[in-house]
């Protein structure tokens, strides 16, 4: 059960057992009574999209197994939040039901937070995790990051001790890493990404923030959407992931629309692109330009700090319908552990 719990909580529980007790042979007749009980609760404890705050601790172990609660509500003028699930145990990684609810956050929302209530510096849980995703939801096993490095990469920095030899990749420098889309470069690029934390950044830096691109796509002019879904940009694929010596690049779009004509996926790197047609650099253009306004990010942005992700939270994204950032690292024992999965084809590629 819950700890810590308030007055308010320990009456309602009390009056729902109560009523449970009563309800194998009064079913119907307790309806309403159990109905009239939960909106009077609703009205004097309001969760407000987050944690209870008359009771529910941040602690995950402190939730009962696997549970599920919304917390983190994004900026003012983006109506909802980041869903967030406990995992207390590892078990909660090939339970069915775990399993159905991430799978469904992150189709419905594109974002999920889950807090572990256990050490896992191994990252067991996302491996059986993804692997139940595979089995059960038809995701795509994960993609090796280069042709050394497999499953995860370790997001901290380093000066020497890099894990692509003799390259050193952005995600292992303190600095400031702009918008983006992970594996931009990919002709399958994947379409989830998971970040575990196992040392937050205890000095403030390092926030992670995620930009919601269909919201971003409608700052954007119909002539610039239609370029950038034309195949029109050269895209480098970073020393660091190299996988076959003999590709450097790929010519692809940039935008997608989903089935319902929105354009809300994206792929998108600005330090990997060349834009081959002048109609492709006007639009290059134009997008860069929205993502730097204020009101574009104000529109769709959230920004997730140590406190929202601390030690033993893990943030799955969705890599096409969310751009992500992260403003400079402070801490230089900042540590995160990254996977990504499900590679699909991005159309609009050109081999």
């Amino acid at each position: 059960m819950v700890e810590r719990v308030d007055n308010g909580t320990e009456v309602l529980l009390a009056l729902i057992k109560v009523i449970s007790d009563r309800c194998a042979s009064r079913e119907s007749a307790m309806l309403p009574t159990m109905h009239r009980a939960a909106r009077h609760f609703h009205k004097t404890h309001r969760f407000n999209g987050s944690l209870c705050k008359q009771g529910l601790a941040r602690n995950s172990s402190q939730f009962p197994a696997c549970t599920r609660h919304e917390t983190l509500p994004v900026t003012p003028t983006v109506p909802r939040i980041v869903p967030h699930l406990a995992a207390p145990d590892l078990s909660c990684a090939q339970l069915l039901g775990h399993v159905r609810d991430v799978s469904q956050r992150l189709q419905h929302n594109g974002m999920l937070k889950i807090s572990l209530g256990f050490s896992d510096n191994n990252s067991q849980y996302l491996q059986q995790l993804i692997r139940s995703l595979h089995q059960h939801h038809g995701h795509q096993l994960p993609i090796t990051h280069s042709a050394t490095c497999g499953w995860f990469w370790d997001v901290r920095p380093s000066t020497t001790d890099f894990q692509t030899a003799n390259h050193r990749a952005r995600s292992e420098t303190m600095e400031e890493f702009p918008w983006h889309t992970d594996c931009s470069y990919e002709d399958l690029p994947p379409r989830y990404f998971a970040l575990q934390v196992l040392q937050h950044d205890r000095y403030g830096g390092g926030t992670l923030s995620v930009m919601n691109v269909e919201r971003l796509s409608e700052q954007l002019s119909p002539t610039t959407r239609a370029s950038l879904m034309r195949p029109e940009y050269r895209i480098t694929i970073p020393a660091e992931f190299i996988k076959e010596p003999t590709k450097r690049h790929i010519l692809g779009s940039l935008l997608l629309a989903d089935e319902q004509g929105r354009s809300s996926m994206m792929r998108f790197r600005e330090d990997l692109l060349t834009p081959l047609t002048e109609r492709a650099s006007r639009a290059l253009d134009e997008l860069k330009h929205a993502l730097q306004h204020v009101e574009a990010q104000l529109h769709s942005t959230v920004h997730l700090t140590a406190a929202d992700l601390p030690e033993r939270s893990v943030i799955l994204i969705d890599n096409r319908r969310w751009l992500h950032a992260r403003n400079d690292v402070k801490d230089p024992g900042r540590h995160l552990r990254r996977v990504r999965w499900d590679a699909i084809p991005f159309p609009g590629v050109l081999n």
